[in-house]
């Protein structure tokens, strides 16, 4: 059974380009082997990412990253069952919201920075399928 997690969470520590390849890269070397893919979403200390895959994996995954020291104030934005994924093209695809047209962030929220903790779930999967949609997403594919 495939599910889709949303989370959001900040960072403890300052977040620049080094740290953010570092969390994808130890994705992109995890990911493919447990079935997960997807996308994370990042502006200053805030990160925003789903995970798609097999409920046990996913749910694991998530389990460690609450645990993970890196993080703080993570919350579960969405969680659900799905059949079919919508981020298979990435091990973990990412988007760095600070080169986005701030239009893209007013249409889904009351301000042009991304703040997941003051939206809905459904507005902030709504935000990354803009995202996937104006071709936003870099990083390599599957």
């Amino acid at each position: 059974m495939l599910v889709r997690l949303l989370y959001a969470s900040r960072a403890i520590q300052a977040v620049n380009a080094e740290f953010v390849d570092s969390v994808l890269a130890q994705s992109r070397a995890h990911n493919p082997a447990h079935g997960i893919t997807g996308i994370l979403c990042w502006s200053e200390d805030v990160f925003m990412q789903v995970l798609e895959g097999g409920r046990g994996p996913v749910n694991e995954l998530y389990g460690h990253i609450v645990r993970d020291r890196r993080h703080r104030d993570v919350v579960l934005l969405s969680y659900e069952e799905i059949t079919e994924r919508r981020f298979s093209g990435w091990t973990m695809g990412q988007v760095n919201l600070a080169k986005i047209n701030p239009s893209m962030l007013l249409k889904h929220s009351e301000r042009p920075v991304l703040d997941p903790y003051a939206v809905t779930g459904g507005a902030s999967m709504a935000l990354l399928q803009d995202l996937i949609a104006t071709a936003s997403i870099i990083g390599r594919p599957c």
